[in-house]
């Protein structure tokens, strides 16, 4: 038996609205743009594009590219479009753009309003929140009872005279990247950091720092919490785009659903039993 791969992610592929031109190669004549790297691109990474990539990463997608171009030419040279399999598979290819290019008229049409997304988000306004954050200072060492010094050096300090002294020897005794700006992480969630870190951090209030040695498999730190934002409510129009991509997706599931239903009453059907064929 032939066989074919057939996937939606190929015939999506072949659907992109791309208007990017720009030619990054040529191959014996033959133009290859940006636009085909896109679609290459688009394979392993739907939501980057080639414009986004470091200098060695296009590198490597135009020798793909050429590469690819360079196979085409060799199979049309080999008479590949004459095989019979040729005809077959790009058959099964043209059914699955057929099948894709009527998905997406159907996602084309469906319209979600201004008012039912937001009704959406009144229903579901618990869910669309921004994340506890806090904004931090640490001092890394390798060595427990090193971190038990510095503590005893900052645990009677406060207000700024804590925070100066604490930079002062963030800068002279860490041993972390962080060293130079005084320690400085900037602000961060809990899932940004490591559980251990995360741990003691949320649970310090502004201000102080942590009395016991924190341990993580970097070492041991001393935790400075400048503040810390509490998990707020997102405003409907941060997450309106979010929302109505959300509603479209459910909509269009629904009528998918719906429409293979109704095919399904009125074709004629006959189905294999496998329990049978064992």
């Amino acid at each position: 038996m032939k066989m074919i791969k057939r996937s939606v992610l190929v015939a999506s592929i072949l659907l992109s609205s791309l208007s990017a031109n720009d030619v990054i190669a040529t191959v014996n004549g033959k133009k290859i743009t940006d636009g085909d790297a896109d679609m290459l691109i688009q394979v392993s990474a739907p939501q980057s594009s080639f414009a986004q990539l470091t200098d060695d990463q296009k590198k490597m997608v135009v020798d793909r590219l050429v590469e690819r171009e360079l196979f085409i030419e060799a199979a049309k040279k080999e008479g590949i479009e004459k095989k019979p399999e040729f005809s077959e598979n790009l058959e099964k290819i043209k059914e699955e753009l057929l099948i894709n290019l009527w998905m997406k008229d159907q996602m084309d049409n469906t319209i979600v309003s201004n008012s039912e997304a937001k009704d959406f988000y009144e229903k579901n306004k618990n869910e669309y929140k921004t994340p506890q954050k806090a904004k931090a200072r640490h001092i890394l060492v390798e060595d427990e009872s090193e971190a038990k010094k510095i503590i005893d050096e900052l645990k009677d300090l406060k207000g700024k005279e804590l925070e100066t002294k604490f930079i002062e020897l963030a800068k002279t005794k860490s041993v972390g990247p962080s060293k130079t700006n005084g320690g400085d992480l900037g602000e961060f969630t809990a899932q940004q950091m490591v559980p251990e870190f995360s741990k003691a951090t949320f649970e310090l209030q502004d201000g102080t720092i942590s009395m016991t040695p924190v341990k993580t498999q970097f070492g041991y730190h001393v935790i400075y919490v400048e503040k810390i934002t509490p998990q707020s409510d997102m405003q409907f129009d941060e997450v309106k785009e979010k929302i109505i991509t959300h509603l479209k997706q459910s909509q269009f599931n629904e009528r998918v659903t719906e429409v293979a239903k109704e095919l399904k009453a009125k074709a004629q059907i006959t189905l294999v039993d496998f329990n049978q064929t064992k």
